[in-house]
């Protein structure tokens, strides 16, 4: 098994967390939290020069000088590796910022520039602003469009890669816009980074599709499932955990679709609105994420996340910053981020309780999916040969009787708390708001 089919992630959006007020040595302070939590990898937004938000990159080669300087990321990613913990940052290859050292080149000299053909439609017209007109990332001027099929484009990033990897140790690369990129460029980056360091992750962002276009045995391990996020938030305002259920089967059934791919899960993340500020009951925070760590695929927390901070999208150029808040590290390792009037530990607990399950658990982490009943407000299935996981948002708990393999069970989630099915049948009292995880023994 490669190391990130055992990692649960935590994500943080760097530029909007440490709010220029602090430098990337200050996150070493969340570190400590992140082991409690039973976290072993880090996923960082955008961390390369850039002018606003991150995603307009001026300069591949160097740390954005907002959050610190090269030697600053060097040494926290050694910080993360000593806790355990692998780091994968944004790699933003689609297009740059307007500010990028070749395309101000390119505008300053011309077609003589050598970066004049790396840039998608560039051309001289003096009809246009600043004489020239190119193709943007969905009609944002600020966002130029790179050529990837250019080779001195694609040896630019690629050495760039080789540069993050060599100088920085980083251990896989989330592929920004990845429904954007070539398969061709994918491929060979795919390539490239395997010769350079076995068992790199790339996982590609991906919104809209079919997720195999991007991820493969020659391209991407796995993509953002979005689509099972969608899935767990509405199943849950809509009392219809039927919505889920058909999203998983279909996935990662028998016949799924999405079988064998490293999937990166998550249920809120630097481009969607605070799961907290979502589900219209709060209490559906817990059963969430226990549905998020016991599918198949890779869980991740988003930063305050697991304190059940709210945050909704506004509109404008602020739109992002409600979730994306600077959050003091001390405060995002203490819990002084949670909303008033909540009982803070609780969750984050839980979603530790759920992690340490997850990842002493081999049949949750790698095993096969199998539905085993479904209802509005609960869903039971089969993880792997051995272990069965059933979610409840009841009011209530609810007793079940479900078709198993003989034997004795234990919920490891709950107390170890034991239960004999007998004549191929076992029961056993589903939680209100809460999971069970019963594995045979």
């Amino acid at each position: 098994m490669a190391w990130y089919d055992c990692a649960v992630f935590y994500h943080i959006y760097p530029l909007g967390m440490l709010g220029g007020r602090q430098k990337l040595p200050a996150l070493e302070a969340v570190l400590p939290h992140l082991c409690e939590l039973g976290v072993n990898a880090l996923y960082l937004g955008p961390i390369f020069m850039s002018s606003t938000h991150g995603y307009d990159t001026t300069d591949y080669f160097h740390v954005d000088a907002r959050l610190g300087t090269d030697d600053d990321f060097a040494h926290f990613v050694a910080a993360c590796h000593s806790h355990g913990v692998r780091v994968i940052v944004d790699g933003v290859f689609n297009h740059v910022g307007r500010d990028f050292w070749g395309f101000k080149e390119a505008l300053r000299d011309g077609e003589k520039s050598i970066a004049w053909r790396w840039f998608v439609g560039l051309t001289s017209d003096p009809n246009a602003p600043n004489g020239v007109r190119y193709d943007t990332w969905e009609g944002h001027e600020t966002l130029v469009k790179l050529d990837l099929a250019n080779p001195d484009t694609r040896n630019h990033l690629f050495g760039a890669v080789d540069s993050w990897i060599d100088r920085f140790d980083i251990d896989g690369i989330r592929l920004d816009a990845a429904d954007c990129l070539t398969p061709d460029f994918i491929a060979a980056l795919r390539k490239h980074v395997d010769a350079r360091r076995p068992e790199f992750y790339l996982m590609g962002e991906v919104i809209h599709g079919d997720y195999r276009a991007w991820a493969n045995a020659g391209m991407c391990n796995g993509t953002t499932n979005y689509e099972a996020y969608k899935g767990i938030w509405s199943s849950h305002n809509d009392n219809n955990f039927f919505e889920i259920a058909y999203t998983l089967n279909r996935q990662f059934g028998d016949q799924g679709i999405y079988r064998g791919l490293s999937m990166y899960s998550f249920v809120e993340n630097h481009d969607v609105e605070r799961l907290a500020s979502k589900l219209r009951d709060s209490r559906d925070l817990f059963t969430a994420y226990a549905m998020m760590f016991f599918m198949p695929g890779i869980p991740s927390i988003y930063y305050g996340g697991e304190w059940g901070m709210r945050g909704k999208k506004g509109t404008g150029y602020e739109a992002d910053l409600a979730i994306r808040p600077a959050i003091a590290p001390a405060d995002l390792a203490s819990g002084n981020v949670a909303p008033a009037g909540t009982e803070k530990n609780d969750l984050c607990k839980a979603i530790a309780r759920f992690s340490k399950v997850r990842r002493s658990n081999d049949d949750i982490m790698l095993g096969s999916y199998a539905q085993i009943e479904v209802a509005p407000q609960h869903l039971i299935f089969r993880r792997g040969y051995c272990t069965i996981c059933a979610i409840s948002k009841a009011a209530d708990p609810k007793c079940v009787d479900i078709a198993v393999e003989p034997g004795t069970y234990v919920d490891v989630l709950n107390d170890d708390r034991k239960y004999d099915a007998h004549d191929g049948r076992l029961k056993f009292t589903m939680f209100a708001h809460w999971a069970n995880v019963l594995r045979k023994i």
